[in-house]
């Protein structure tokens, strides 16, 4: 009997463990929709000390993820799931990213240095570095230079928020709006903040909502009209165009 009751308890406590495990990971995700400055934004907050934050391209068959569901559906196999997920990152036609990319420490794409054409080469441009204990959006050149250890990484562009200024390139009084997508950090890289607008904004008004209203010295634009959210706590998962690089937090799926 006692061999019986134990045996249980093990059990228990393991289920109990999981489940927290789950609660505690999806915890380190807090959406919201916010307002500043008289335009609608959605933001989601990922703590990636406690987040199993991720990039995703290829999935295993070879192909493109290229969507949400795609994502959620091999995860499920795994016994996890999406708590949260943005695009990552601008792509070509084929869907392959257009600067950096890093994924579970190997390098598909290397760093691109150059200006170019188009948002992502208006320099400066950055690139989004996860580690083990923190995330950051660096500066291509700083990145270049310094070379982190990052586990995953992204480069887009162009930098929204430059060490707390806004990109010198940003017009105050630009008639160019779109739903654009980005994400910035804190100095100490233990704050993440992901933001796309829920209506067409200037490059202007996207930078101010991280520098003005959230704080973050730091920001990097993800793109702009492909730009989707998957939210479940706010009950929003967007669906349009295949995506390329999709950024994303994973956690243990209930039982």
């Amino acid at each position: 009997m006692c061999v019986v009751i134990s045996k249980t308890r093990a059990v228990l406590a393991s289920l109990a463990l999981v489940a927290m495990t789950g609660l505690s990971a999806r915890a380190s995700v807090t959406c919201e929709e916010r307002q500043f400055d008289g335009l609608a934004y959605t933001a989601c907050e990922v703590d990636p000390r406690e987040a199993d934050l991720r990039l995703f391209l290829d999935a295993p068959s070879g192909e493109k993820y290229g969507q949400f569901t795609a994502i959620d559906g091999a995860l499920a196999a795994e016994g996890k799931t999406l708590v949260f997920a943005m695009n990552g990152g601008m792509y070509h036609s084929d869907r392959a990213p257009v600067g950096h990319y890093v994924e579970d420490g190997e390098e598909i794409m290397r760093v691109i240095p150059n200006a170019g054409p188009g948002n992502f080469g208006l320099l400066p441009n950055g690139i989004f570095c996860i580690r083990d204990d923190r995330a950051d959006v660096i500066e291509t050149l700083a990145y270049d230079a310094a070379r982190p250890e990052c586990r995953f990484a992204t480069q887009s562009g162009p930098m929204l928020v430059i060490d707390g200024e806004l990109h010198p390139r940003f017009l105050v009084d630009s008639t160019s709006r779109y739903i654009r997508n980005g994400v910035g950090t804190s100095e100490d890289g233990t704050r993440v903040v992901f933001v796309i607008s829920d209506q067409p904004v200037t490059f202007h008004q996207f930078g101010r909502i991280f520098r003005d209203d959230l704080g973050l010295p730091q920001a990097l634009f993800l793109d702009g009209s492909v730009s989707r959210i998957h939210a479940p706590q706010l009950n929003r998962s967007d669906f349009g165009r295949w995506l390329g690089p999709i950024v994303g937090v994973v956690a243990p799926r209930d039982p």
